[in-house]
């Protein structure tokens, strides 16, 4: 595998955040006692689900969009996305005046379909296979000339990504762990270069489901290993690791620990019910993470980033 040619650094996401100040909103960190209590550590939400389109993705796409110059806008942008990234690139591309060409699985979230057209995009849908959507990308950017914008593999999207976790550090200071969930790693990467860099004694650590654990297993390997048919209820983790993500996190991520199905379900639930607040199943991976691996985190102070709140409301994994 060849090395990426550029590694985003702290300064790079510190740039983000001046670049997309006043485009993004600066997004509350909240508290609960009853799960502080559950899980024996003090745990500081990082609410993303109240971010614009409803998840992290907008501070990467909008960072990524903001950063090309107007000559390199005039055919617009392009990416392969399940749902959050492709709701805001399309919004970042709206905010700038251009268009946004978006390939779509057709497995694809009725509720975040619904919200790229809301926003102006013009979907392509294509098989539920990386292969699939690289090769229909491709042929949508040779027909429109648009930019392509990856979904994480991008070092402008991961320094936009980067910029919740330094929000989430100068709100509540002190941390012993910070957590995001790790799909194709671009939020996670922007955290743990984050983190590293502000607080070095703060341990960033990822989460993901067992049942779609290729970047546990990549990084352990020292090689990415795609996934295989990923068969989790998070859909938003079904991707695999880039070249630069994969870089990244084998540099500063400190562990991921993976978890159980039922644990995302109950950890989902827990938010709703205790929190009064909807997150989408890939954003309570890391809450997962910390009630299966308690001794862990057991007196701690952590962080955890709820990545997103873009749920189909159709299928609850707790509806009968």
């Amino acid at each position: 595998m060849t090395m990426p040619e550029r590694l985003p650094t702290f300064d790079d996401v510190l740039q983000a955040m001046k670049r997309i100040a006043g485009v993004v909103h600066h997004t509350p960190v909240m508290t609960s006692r009853l799960l502080n209590e559950i899980s024996g550590a003090e745990l500081f939400f990082k609410c993303e689900n109240f971010q614009r389109v409803g998840a992290f993705k907008f501070r990467g796409a909008s960072n990524a969009v903001m950063s090309l110059p107007q000559s390199q806008l005039q055919k617009g942008v392009a990416t392969h996305s399940s749902g959050n990234h492709a709701a805001a690139l399309a919004l970042a591309a709206q905010l700038r005046g251009t268009s946004a060409y978006i390939v779509m699985p057709e497995t694809s979230p009725a509720v975040k379909v619904a919200a790229v057209r809301d926003y102006g995009a013009r979907i392509t849908f294509c098989k539920p296979t990386l292969k699939a959507r690289e090769e229909t990308l491709q042929q949508v950017v040779e027909k429109t000339g648009a930019v392509f914008i990856h979904p994480y593999n991008n070092p402008d999207v991961i320094a936009g990504q980067g910029t919740a976790a330094l929000e989430l550090l100068e709100q509540v200071g002190e941390l012993d762990v910070v957590l995001a969930p790790v799909g194709g790693g671009g939020l996670m990467s922007g955290t743990a270069i984050t983190v590293r860099a502000m607080r070095p004694s703060t341990l960033p650590i990822g989460a993901e489901p067992a049942n779609a654990d290729d970047a546990y297993r990549s990084l352990k390997a020292g090689r990415i290993i795609p996934p295989e048919n990923p068969n989790t209820i998070a859909d938003g983790l079904r991707t695999a690791l880039g070249p630069l993500t994969f870089a990244i996190l084998s540099e500063k991520l400190e562990r991921i620990f993976t978890v159980k199905e039922e644990t995302i379900v109950r950890a989902m639930r827990l938010i709703w019910e205790r929190m009064k607040i909807i997150v989408e199943p890939s954003a309570a991976v890391p809450f997962a993470a910390v009630l299966e691996n308690r001794p862990f985190f057991e007196g701690k102070r952590v962080g955890i980033i709820l990545s997103g709140g873009n749920v189909d409301l159709e299928k609850l994994p707790w509806s009968t």
